[in-house]
């Protein structure tokens, strides 16, 4: 069976009990991960060396979560204490390296799912998304990576221009692969309304899947990074963050006969 589950951010305990209650075998079994892997839970570092020892059984995009990870490594964001074990063990070169290997997007056609830790930019056709997705893999894994996520990380680009600079399309791209929740009629991307659509009071803004604009995609999108949009199954879309990290729960839902299964979680004081 494939499971596909929600952002784990660290809460390492509740990841175990999730897949004992799905009983998920690595050697038969295999796990969709929506990013945002570490950050906030306080057993970030365990999730990374459990899930490196799976490697094989497991696809994984990168969340922004996990994008801040690797700017700390690289001493372009700050540190916190979730994620300083991780930077300060003897192995975190591997572990940086292990998730600089890791897509935005991951796509199967057998199954009829494509994976992204936020979605697919509504504006985006299933093939563009892939063009820039390799473009972001190559840039995360140049040696040159350092400059180019402080590039990435120094404003932000809420709209596509198709014969813009470079440095502004890559942005736009990684913002709406790690970062999206809503956006305008035009499509332009706001990063700042982060509540739940049914408590929107706002007319002028829509969920990125309802994008007026919105290009048909031929496969539905798994995606997570939305706590307070919880879970959502369509034809179209399967929302999966349903804030273990906030005291809700983690979820897996099995993407071949659509069962779901979730273990409720305390919650982590953030401060």
């Amino acid at each position: 069976m494939t499971w596909a589950i929600g952002d784990i951010q660290g809460c390492f305990d509740n990841l175990q009990e999730l897949l004992a209650l799905i009983e998920f075998n690595p050697k038969k079994d295999r796990l969709w991960l929506v990013g945002d892997l570490v950050n906030r839970g306080n057993k970030s570092l365990e999730v990374l060396e459990y899930l490196i020892s799976i490697e094989d059984s497991i696809n994984v995009v990168l969340g922004n979560h996990d994008i801040a990870l690797i700017a700390a490594y690289f001493g372009i964001k700050k540190s916190n204490p979730t994620i300083e074990p991780i930077l300060k063990h003897k192995n975190a070169k591997k572990f940086i390296n292990w998730l600089r290997k890791k897509p935005f997007l991951h796509i199967d056609y057998n199954l009829g799912y494509a994976m992204s830790h936020a979605g697919i930019a509504p504006n985006f056709e299933l093939g563009a998304a892939k063009h820039y997705n390799d473009i972001l893999q190559k840039r995360l894994q140049s040696p040159h990576a350092k400059e180019w996520l402080r590039a990435m990380m120094s404003k932000d680009t809420n709209h596509f221009e198709p014969h813009g600079q470079n440095i502004e399309i890559e942005r736009y791209a990684l913002s709406s692969f790690t970062r999206m929740r809503y956006c305008y009629k035009n499509g332009y991307l706001d990063f700042k309304q982060k509540g739940s659509p049914k408590k929107l009071k706002r007319d002028d803004l829509y969920p990125w899947f309802d994008c007026p604009i919105k290009v048909e995609k031929e496969l539905k999108i798994v995606f997570g990074h939305w706590s307070t949009l919880g879970f959502l199954d369509r034809d179209d879309v399967l929302a999966l963050d349903t804030g273990c990290l906030w005291g809700g729960k983690l979820t897996a839902y099995c993407l071949e006969d659509k069962r779901r299964f979730s273990v409720p979680c305390e919650g982590i004081p953030i401060k």
